[in-house]
């Protein structure tokens, strides 16, 4: 059921009007209509995803630009992760567990794994989670890939520290006092760990959104032996670095999302100078985000759905 959201009038404006979103147990999802919300509050929304701003910054400039901290509150669940939208459903042809595996400095990694059931020989896809660590979303998208026929696994940066916390707020604080290089190699000895896999092929790729589309870059670039390299809406790898990438790269991006969008255009011209095997989706109308379906505001199911066809395009073409 679409949930409409009026346009917010400007501050000089006599009288403000919103419509409110009927907010059911489910939290309507937004989908196509996800654009009817003022692109400021999104916006804002992704400063306090991304930027050190707290929540109670976030609530209080929130209710600044909606008039009312009534209004504010009753937004949020159309802004927040809501993770019932990912519960997995069972399915007796795919394995799941939780695993460990070694990474640097003495961490063990912690990570959840999807197979086919029974099924050898298999391409292998790591998937990089967002900066809130391994939550029931990522979970679900590693139970997609497999229920495409890979074998998948989801690690979880956090580990460090003893794992993804329950707290959204308190996982994003953590990713700040991750060691850079250290994270690095934990994500390689993932990779390494899909390729000597007795149900793998020797072929990986990975898939990464946000924080993991970032990641995904940088795997690609130091990682030789990766077939593929999938970035939902990443930031971009250094310039300098872009010669190095063997794997094949997939780029996807939303059209309202200006702030990482801004490093398309260099991004792009390093990737045709050293002769990267590259395709770049922009997907107009859609935010950043968009593929997270936990997410109703920022969803964007046409974007998602296309972008998840082309992904599982390349992997079947290196990995299989």
């Amino acid at each position: 059921m679409p949930v409409r959201l009026g346009a917010l009038f400007p501050k000089r404006a006599p009288k403000r009007r919103l419509f409110l979103p009927k907010i059911c147990c489910q939290f309507c999802t937004l989908r196509e209509t996800n654009r009817t919300m003022d692109q400021r509050i999104i916006n804002l929304f992704d400063e306090y995803t991304h930027a050190p701003l707290t929540r109670k910054e976030f609530i209080s400039r929130l209710a600044k630009l909606t008039g009312s901290l009534t209004l504010a509150m009753s937004l949020l669940p159309l802004l927040e992760n809501n993770y019932a939208q990912a519960a997995t459903v069972e399915d007796k042809n795919i394995k799941t567990e939780d695993i460990t595996y070694a990474g640097a400095d003495g961490v063990t990694m912690k990570a959840f794994q999807a197979r086919p059931e029974g099924k050898k020989k298999l391409g292998a896809v790591l998937v990089i989670h967002e900066n809130r660590g391994l939550n029931p979303h990522i979970r679900d998208v590693t139970m997609r890939v497999a229920q495409a026929g890979y074998l998948a696994i989801a690690p979880d940066a956090l580990s460090p520290f003893g794992g993804t916390p329950a707290n959204e707020d308190e996982a994003r604080a953590l990713f700040s006092k991750l060691n850079t290089q250290q994270n690095l190699t934990n994500f390689l000895r993932g990779l390494e760990y899909l390729q000597k896999h007795a149900s793998g092929n020797g072929k990986t790729g990975c898939v990464g959104f946000c924080w993991g589309g970032a990641l995904a870059a940088q795997l690609a670039i130091h990682s030789p032996e990766l077939d593929a390299a999938v970035a939902y809406y990443g930031r971009q790898p250094e310039a300098a670095d872009v010669a190095k990438i063997k794997a094949e790269l997939l780029l996807h991006y939303g059209g309202l999302d200006e702030r990482v969008n801004a490093g398309i255009p260099a991004f792009e011209q390093a990737l045709q100078a050293a002769k990267v095997k590259y395709q770049l989706y922009v997907y107009e109308g859609a935010n950043h985000a968009f593929n997270n379906n936990t997410s109703p505001a920022r969803y964007h199911e046409a974007a998602a759905k296309l972008a998840w066809e082309r992904t599982l395009a390349l992997f079947g073409r290196t990995l299989k």
